[in-house]
């Protein structure tokens, strides 16, 4: 899991990739932990840095494109399964819709956000974000301890699993999406403190649940 990337983007500020499959950034004048840090598709071989923008190559011959000056450190990272967008969840309760036109990845859509995993006044950061095989919509995972199905493409909201007894961490579909993996675990946003037990559980999950709604 070595280092692989180092960047210095100011006095305080460093990035890094690895080998363990994640980009970090940090402000060197804290403790060892990151500001932020995101999951990369693959093992990290290269990165480079310019105007607010980090290009990093991964294993798989991957290369992912980061937006290090967003407003919102950013959690998870998904490409959508056709590879045109980017769906990115960030710790202040929000998911950000990404196209990929400016690598000649024509979409024809505009990019966005949306605000999620929030309880009045209270919010959550959003975990995980897994993409349904079939339907290219995709499911969200967060510290309020829910899953929510969206349609990213059409801006809907589509359903709501029944919330779970601590954060929601990871999420995974099978090949066909008929069932999702929800790994229930408390990520420390809190701190150390009292918690309920580590669980995983698999859920058959309905068509209507995942499925586009019709216009």
């Amino acid at each position: 899991n070595a280092c692989s990337c180092l960047s210095a983007i100011s006095p305080s500020t460093v990035l890094s990739a690895g080998w363990d499959c994640s980009f970090c950034l940090w402000d060197i004048r804290t403790k060892s932990t990151p500001v932020s840090k995101i999951n990369l598709p693959g093992k990290a071989f290269g990165m480079d840095y310019l105007d607010g923008r980090a290009v990093v190559a991964t294993s798989g011959r991957r290369t992912c494109i980061i937006d290090v000056k967003a407003d919102h450190s950013n959690a998870t990272v998904k490409f959508f399964p056709d590879g045109r967008g980017l769906a990115l969840g960030s710790i202040e309760g929000r998911v950000a819709i990404e196209f990929l036109d400016e690598l000649g990845i024509e979409s024809g859509k505009k990019k966005y956000a949306f605000k999620c995993h929030r309880v009045g006044d209270t919010i959550y950061p959003v975990n995980a974000i897994e993409f349904h095989p079939t339907f290219g919509t995709f499911a969200t995972g967060g510290c309020d301890g829910t899953v929510v199905l969206w349609d990213g493409l059409n801006k809907k909201k589509l359903s709501s699993l029944p919330k779970f007894n601590t954060s929601v961490a990871a999420l995974a579909f099978n090949h066909d999406g008929s069932e999702l993996a929800i790994a229930s675990s408390y990520t420390f946003e809190e701190g150390e403190r009292e918690h309920p037990r580590d669980e995983i559980f698999v859920r058959e999950m309905q068509i209507s649940e995942c499925k586009p709604k019709s216009k």
